[in-house]
């Protein structure tokens, strides 16, 4: 039932965004700015600078708000793959005669639809130190519509969409791939199965994603305490002039290991729910 896809992956999203949300702070700080000389040297500055409540900054907003992001996509790619293959099928279910095209190509449908101010407002949050300019989520959306207006909040939009489209293609295809493997012929996935093919799922998505997730980054960060950039091609030329070709994988290695544990659980509570509501 679409309505159920949309719920169960409203909830898994919400879930995962907890679990992993410390890990992408420090993500986005490495890829924002240059002052950490390494995961490590952020993790220790932002504790000695601001407690353990800076792990936790811009948390609330994404939540509340990404959890319908995450619905968003999980519905919509199921219901791609639905229309794409006309059978009925969903993520608990896929479609027996859908090809790895199809399933690529309703993954790609999905990514479309992520809400790019909720990650703007997020990135902002996080990349706050000592300076408040922001006292919340609420203040800082207000703040952008009033110093840029409706545009502002899709600052870092087209990063976004270059990262995600492609991205999360690459998302449900080897999900849909190792949970198949790891289950016998005619048998329900079990947890095992689920959570192995979500979390590598999760680590081979953002191995791809990491390069424009760290231009969408500065992007987002640019104007607000970070570097300011005319667009993504600036970005990308200014950046590998300062520091290199290794400006794109910074965060790679923070990314892999906080997208097991989180897409793990965001699959795993997403099929939960699915068989909790549908009685599958």
């Amino acid at each position: 039932m679409p309505f159920l896809e949309f719920v169960a992956g409203s909830i898994s999203g919400a879930v995962g965004i907890a679990l992993g949300h410390p890990l992408d702070t420090v993500k986005v700080r490495l890829q924002a700015k240059s002052v950490y000389k390494g995961m490590f040297d952020c993790v220790a500055k932002t504790y000695l600078n601001e407690g353990l409540r800076g792990f936790f900054k811009g948390m609330s907003f994404p939540v509340l708000t990404t959890g319908l992001a995450n619905s968003i996509v999980f519905g919509s790619y199921s219901n791609a793959l639905h229309y794409i293959s006309q059978s009925d099928c969903n993520i608990r279910s896929p479609c027996k005669q859908a090809s790895s095209v199809q399933v690529f190509t309703a993954g790609c449908i999905s990514g479309v639809l992520v809400c790019a101010p909720i990650d703007l407002v997020k990135v902002r949050l996080q990349g706050q130190t000592a300076a408040e300019r922001y006292r919340g989520p609420i203040h800082c959306v207000a703040v952008i519509l009033k110093e840029k207006g409706l545009k502002g909040l899709y600052k870092g939009g087209v990063a976004m969409a270059l990262r995600d489209v492609p991205c999360y293609g690459l998302y449900f295809l080897p999900y849909e791939v190792i949970r198949k493997t790891l289950t016998e012929t005619g048998e329900e996935p079990g947890t095992f199965a689920i959570l192995m093919a979500g979390g590598v799922a999760g680590v081979v998505t953002w191995a791809c994603a990491t390069p424009m997730d760290v231009i969408k980054a500065r992007l987002q960060m640019s104007g607000a305490g970070g570097r300011h950039y005319s667009g993504v091609l600036h970005c990308i030329r200014v950046s590998l002039k300062d520091e290199g070709v290794r400006v794109f994988f910074k965060g790679l290695l923070l990314n892999s290991v906080r997208a097991f544990p989180v897409n793990a659980v965001t699959f795993l509570t997403y099929e939960r729910h699915a068989i909790l509501w549908t009685g599958k």
